[in-house]
């Protein structure tokens, strides 16, 4: 698969009156509920820590709670389709935009894997270290500390959720998966009780917009698709598709599994064949 998408041009960033007074008042909106829900957060989790350790019965719910609003703040509709797995385990979705993130808590409890240069990012990285996200290293050095710090979680209850992929994309197509982090089901007998949940999103982008309205990839910064996304007056919409769990023994090895995953995602996602 050519990567030309990559560098395929972008429409500039052009808002109206109207949208830069949508972005004031949704851009104030969003970050109150944001770092309000983190505030009172933190403060549940003074609480559950020491009564849970590192099980989070409660926390995970206010999560969910304001990725649900910050939804209904952006006008972003959300159809979720299929039933959030109940088994232990991990979930695996394509991965199209910084959206994702608001849109798959909403739609079931997890805690991310990200990359670990995200912990370091201003505002983003508070928030994902208070939410449980896990941070890896793309050295192939750590995949050992890797390895264990994935069991520790899954062995706790926690349902991981990580983007194969390994980047996001234009929100149009499906790339291959890649296999390394489906090694930690393969270890210490994990591969007997675990399961693993595809999941496929889609955005539809306003109507007459580029399909790729949702899309965040690249070299494109976050600012200014954050404000893009902010000043849309009539927006598109998002689904969700659960599609059913996998036992992680019923696939000889991790490339098995990453292909499955794969496939199912792309045969569900409308534009994925067309993106290719």
């Amino acid at each position: 698969m050519g990567e030309a998408w990559k560098e395929a041009p972008v429409p500039p960033l052009r808002i109206g009156p109207l949208g830069w007074l949508r972005v004031g008042l949704r851009g104030l909106t969003l970050g109150s509920l944001t770092y309000g829900g983190l505030a009172i957060l933190m403060l549940v989790r003074l609480v559950e820590q020491p009564l849970f350790g590192m099980a989070r019965p409660w926390t995970p719910h206010i999560t969910q709670t304001v990725c649900r609003l910050a939804l209904r703040i952006l006008r972003l509709p959300l159809k979720v389709e299929g039933t959030p797995m109940i088994e232990d385990g991990a979930v695996v979705a394509n991965h199209a935009s910084w959206l994702d993130i608001f849109v798959l808590n909403a739609a079931q409890r997890v805690y991310f894997v990200s990359k670990s240069e995200v912990a370091g990012w201003p505002g983003i990285g508070w928030l994902a270290r208070a939410t449980g996200t896990v941070f890896i290293a793309r050295k192939g050095t750590e995949a050992k500390v890797q390895q264990h710090l994935f069991e520790e979680r899954l062995r706790a209850g926690h349902r991981l959720l990580f983007f194969p992929e390994g980047t996001s994309t234009d929100a149009v197509r499906v790339l291959p998966f890649k296999s390394t982090l489906f090694a930690a089901f393969y270890t210490h007998g994990l591969e007997r009780v675990m399961h693993i949940q595809p999941v496929t999103v889609i955005y539809h982008p306003p109507e007459g917009e580029d399909p790729r309205f949702y899309g965040w990839w690249g070299d494109m910064e976050f600012g200014p698709h954050l404000l893009k996304t902010l000043a849309q007056g009539r927006q598109g919409r998002v689904e969700v598709i659960h599609h059913a769990p996998v036992p992680v023994d019923a696939f000889e090895n991790r490339k098995a599994l990453a292909l499955h995953c794969e496939r199912v995602i792309r045969t569900t996602h409308p534009l994925a064949e067309a993106g290719e």
